[in-house]
């Protein structure tokens, strides 16, 4: 029961470091299929994460295209969890659509994408990490490939590209 205390202590994020955390645009660079290497491409990513709560989820919405023309739009939601004020784990989920292009064919035009991101927090609450990501289409097309992707990001607060 002390051990369980204990880790969640140490898990949750506290009040103190959410209060302040502001939306961001997150600008990421990385490695599309990176673990298989079949159809292995670059690939960007632009995403805006709200700073709005719901219960423990913030919104995000984005896009990632493959340098083999492979385009993805998505909407979900991320959980922030804090280890002290600097590290950030955001485990997030996101559903969304996959045009293929010249690239992989991951078995249908809805995709799911699962990340996890770890990330350390700099005074100005930017935030500099990487990503593992998971895209698949849960099996409702024919053909369910999966894909993984590895991306460094870059986060930045909405408010100093764009003033608020």
């Amino acid at each position: 029961m002390i051990a369980a205390a204990a880790a969640a202590w140490m898990i949750l994020p506290s009040a103190s470091a959410l209060a302040d955390d502001p939306d961001f645009v997150a600008f990421g660079a990385g490695w599309f299929d990176w673990n298989r290497q079949k159809k292995q491409a670059a690939e960007i990513n632009l995403e805006y994460r709200s700073d709005r709560k719901f219960w423990i989820f913030k919104p995000l919405a984005g896009a990632m295209a493959t340098s083999t023309g492979s385009f993805y739009g998505y909407a979900g939601v991320g959980v922030d969890v804090f280890f002290g004020r600097r590290f950030v784990v955001t485990p997030s989920f996101a559903p969304g659509l996959y045009i293929e292009g010249g690239g992989h064919d991951l078995g249908h035009v809805i995709e799911f994408r699962s990340q996890a991101e770890f990330a350390y927090r700099f005074d100005d609450r930017s935030r500099l990490g990487f990503a593992i990501s998971h895209i698949s289409n849960a099996s409702i097309g024919d053909n369910n490939p999966g894909t993984e992707l590895f991306t460094l990001y870059y986060s930045v607060p909405f408010s100093k590209l764009f003033g608020r």
